[in-house]
């Protein structure tokens, strides 16, 4: 490996500047000094040279006492059609250390002091239990909005992402998954994913563990020249497109327009995606730290696999939001329940009925006892756990059936300092806005914000 020295040995203090020919990035990527947030990036231009600098403050190792602290980062998880009723949720509000673990909630008792529950919460916007997880993340009323047959608003995934996600290549990361029955009986309605944007348009989310891997991670056989190709192509394509459909507008109805300027939208949101391709084309991806994950995954596995990309694109700083909109047909048909997810909601016409929702909130709590093991045994740039700089929310569009109030609530994680775990905390008011949970932990998580949708104000209780 050559070498190249430089000393200057005048006073007051020597300078050593040291240059390193590497054959490739994989030592830059590994050297713990291009984990700290502000040189990485410029230093992994370099591509492949490293330039050895003289000891700096500002450049300190991790474990100096002037080291920048980990960046927050945010994670929504949800699911759909809640719990059984009776088994899943705890009778009374306490710590889970002094009442014990419900029986759905059994997975999680290694966890018991780092979780918190809150009970009381409805998202006031939805009006429909069929509607779905369309408005989870968003608390819109998505029928209401007079001239319009559907409405919806941005989802806070995206709000947290416009405050602490733009120094990434990738602001948030959208996660989805295929469903048996296209999504519609999974509890989440016709949805892309759980995230909309500003105008209210559907995401649309990575639903292949294969297509997430290739996303995050270095590609061998992608040069930078057919990068561009692709960046070329895909930029005169929409160009065309809007020219075809900027002809049309002027015939159309104005439903018709409508449709039509949603369809510019998401036209908009490509091109924005081009353009931050392009900005980042000349900072390498990571290596993978494994092996591309087999093709054909549903249900659990696809879950864990999608989990454990979830916490190398944290750990690499590709992405500080993620929101993953998780299978439940596919889930339930991996345990080899053969009932779906919707006639399952429905399980008080038969004790097998019963039995087969148990065995799946179980399930459920086992796989997030999974991430947040994952989560803890992963390490930060400054040497912490990853666990400590999350902040992890858990839940789902229905409390139990079609039961619209009082949604499951489940947030873990260190980054919320003010939120202490341990506890199931049953709110003084009833129907507590949903909105005012993602509101408080939306500012947890380090956004400046003083309202969010249908909120209220923040949730106390939680705090402190």
């Amino acid at each position: 490996m050559p070498i190249l020295k430089y000393e200057d040995t005048s006073e007051p203090s020597p300078i050593r500047i040291t240059i390193v020919v590497r054959s490739t990035t994989t030592d830059l990527l590994m050297n713990p000094f291009f984990t700290h947030s502000d040189t990485r990036r410029s230093f992994l231009r370099l591509g492949s040279t490293l330039l050895a600098v003289p000891f700096l403050e500002s450049f300190a190792a991790p474990s100096a006492a002037a080291a920048q602290a980990p960046p927050k980062r945010m994670i929504f998880l949800g699911g759909g059609f809640g719990f059984t009723k009776d088994s899943f949720y705890p009778k009374q509000a306490g710590r889970f250390a002094d009442m014990g673990m419900t029986q759905g909630m059994t997975p999680l008792d290694r966890h018991k002091d780092d979780i918190t529950m809150v009970s009381n919460l409805t998202n006031l916007g939805a009006t429909d239990p069929h509607g779905g997880s369309l408005s989870y993340l968003t608390g819109a009323n998505v029928a209401g909005t007079p001239g319009k047959r559907f409405h919806n608003s941005i989802s806070c995934d995206q709000v947290v992402a416009q405050h602490i996600g733009q120094e990434t290549r990738y602001p948030v990361l959208t996660l989805s998954a295929v469903e048996p029955d296209g999504g519609d009986g999974s509890g989440h309605g016709t949805g892309l994913s759980l995230a909309w944007d500003s105008k209210g348009n559907p995401i649309p989310g990575i639903t292949d563990p294969i297509e997430l891997f290739r996303t995050l991670f270095a590609n061998p056989h992608d040069s930078r020249a057919e990068l561009d190709d692709r960046l070329k192509k895909k930029q005169s394509i929409l160009d065309l497109l809007s020219i075809e459909a900027g002809g049309m507008k002027r015939t159309l109805s104005r439903l018709d327009q409508e449709k039509l300027d949603e369809y510019f939208t998401g036209v908009r949101q490509i091109e924005q995606g081009l353009s931050r391709q392009a900005k980042w084309a000349d900072t390498p991806k990571p290596d993978a730290p494994f092996a591309e994950p087999s093709s054909g995954l549903s249900g659990e596995e696809q879950i864990k696999v999608m989990y454990d990309m979830i916490i190398a694109a944290l750990q690499t700083d590709a992405t500080r939001v993620v929101s993953y909109r998780q299978p439940v047909c596919a889930l339930l048909a991996g345990m080899g329940i053969t009932v779906k997810a919707h006639s399952l909601s429905h399980y008080g016409f038969s004790k097998a009925r019963i039995l087969a929702s148990e065995q799946r909130d179980q399930k459920c709590t086992a796989l997030l006892a999974h991430f947040l093991d994952r989560l803890k045994e992963a390490k930060d740039i400054d040497g912490s756990r990853l666990y400590d700089n999350c902040l992890v929310s858990f839940g789902s569009n229905l409390r139990s059936g079609h039961e619209l109030q009082n949604l499951p609530a489940i947030v873990s994680g260190g980054a919320g300092k003010d939120i202490k775990h341990g506890r199931h905390i049953v709110l003084p008011k009833e129907d507590t806005p949903l909105a005012n949970y993602w509101l408080t932990l939306m500012q947890q998580a380090g956004v400046d914000i003083q309202t969010f949708s249908h909120s209220t104000g923040t949730i106390p209780e939680l705090l402190g």
